[in-house]
């Protein structure tokens, strides 16, 4: 092994005085923050800060597995009572919130302040991964890494008078705060169209409200989006919000109803079930399934910064359990690696990342050859 190890250095030592060449590749979409979470509290005693453990520790499982229904599991019942087991590291913080005056007597019409600034006390919980992912693994539930599929969201809105605009920030802040929230909390990475004149070019109000695939489709090439939720809201005379939604992943796509009085709660319901569709096409259980072995083709290595960056990268691939380097020849290298899930999971995670460009002749059929072949672009 050693020997090997030292060819290698040698080949990417001769490999420094040839030029590079850079590859232009989108940046992977990590989300930050899965084990650690803020939680408002009214002190510094040990009771609201047990509750304040008890509550992040919840909300860390939820972002961690991607699905609220792991909350009722025995076994988190029980860690959750036990939270502060799980704690690595604390910390506190203060931010002015605007509170409502709760005896107001000044006129609503009036333009004197109704509000009032008051400080807020907040938390800041980092739970140990390690001890989470193994809590996970125990009670049967799948991780899912936080190298995340991007959703990109084309909604339009129409109010009653059938007026119809697309949403952004600046005209629907509302609406985006509610669906960034949601995202933040289920560790979700949603992005909007910039609805610049190639956006408005590509895709009409009025097409994007008939949920037309193709077009949308067409629209969103230029984001690079591993799925896309196109959604139209109709804000009805009486107050209700009614309206249809389009998720396409993996080229299939589903159609759905929206309807309620709350625009939370509307905007709530798609949101939670395009992500739990995505935690279970991506979240693993390691060790629940005899994992497939496979080897890595890699082309475009060039130095000893891109081999070290490339075996950085495989290691910490969710599904990797083993990496040795099996043959190098030239500017590729072939990597044998051990899975704890199947060939095809990985494969779409690191469709995932875009680091990587796939060859696509080399898998010959739907059940994906034992040899994946590649491309790297950072």
């Amino acid at each position: 092994m050693f020997a090997q190890l030292k060819q290698i250095a040698l080949y990417f030592l001769l490999l420094l005085t040839l030029p590079l060449i850079s590859w232009e590749h989108s940046l992977a979409l990590q989300v930050s923050g899965l084990y650690s979470q803020q939680i408002p509290v009214t002190n510094d005693g040990e009771a609201e800060r047990n509750r304040a453990f008890r509550e992040a520790f919840a909300a860390v499982v939820v972002k961690v597995s991607g699905d609220p229904r792991w909350l009722e599991n025995l076994a988190i019942e029980r860690a959750i009572a036990q939270a502060q087991n799980y704690v690595e590291a604390t910390s506190y913080i203060s931010e002015s919130i605007q509170l409502p005056l709760e005896d107001n007597t000044l006129p609503l019409d009036s333009d004197e302040e109704q509000f009032y600034t008051a400080e807020q006390r907040i938390i800041s919980v980092n739970f140990a991964a390690a001890l989470i992912n193994e809590l996970l693994e125990d009670a049967g539930i799948p991780v899912w890494d936080d190298n995340r599929p991007s959703v990109l969201v084309w909604m339009v809105l129409q109010n009653s008078a059938g007026d119809r605009e697309f949403l952004t920030v600046g005209s629907n802040p509302e609406i985006v705060k509610v669906m960034q929230d949601f995202a933040a909390a289920r560790g979700l990475p949603i992005i909007f169209p910039v609805l610049d004149f190639e956006d408005r070019k590509s895709l009409s109000e009025n097409i994007a409200w008939n949920l037309d695939e193709a077009a949308i489709s067409s629209a969103s090439e230029r984001y690079g989006a591993d799925s896309i939720l196109a959604g139209r809201l109709h804000f009805t005379a009486s107050g209700e919000l009614v309206g249809l939604w389009q998720f396409r992943f993996q080229e299939e796509t589903d159609v759905f109803d929206g309807f309620d009085s709350e625009l939370k709660s509307y905007l709530y319901d798609p949101l939670n079930r395009i992500t739990t569709q995505l935690a279970g096409y991506f979240a693993i259980l390691p060790e629940s399934i005899d994992g497939d072995t496979v080897r890595l083709r890699i082309d475009g290595i060039k130095n000893l910064n891109d081999y070290s960056s490339l075996l950085n990268y495989v290691e910490n691939l969710g599904l990797v359990a083993t990496v040795t380097t099996a043959e190098v020849d030239g500017e590729r290298i072939e990597l044998q690696l051990s899975l704890v899930g199947d060939t095809r999971q990985l494969y779409e995670q690191i469709a995932l990342d875009r680091d990587l460009l796939p060859i696509y002749n080399t898998v010959e059929d739907s059940s994906f050859a034992t040899l994946l072949h590649y491309r790297w672009t950072r």
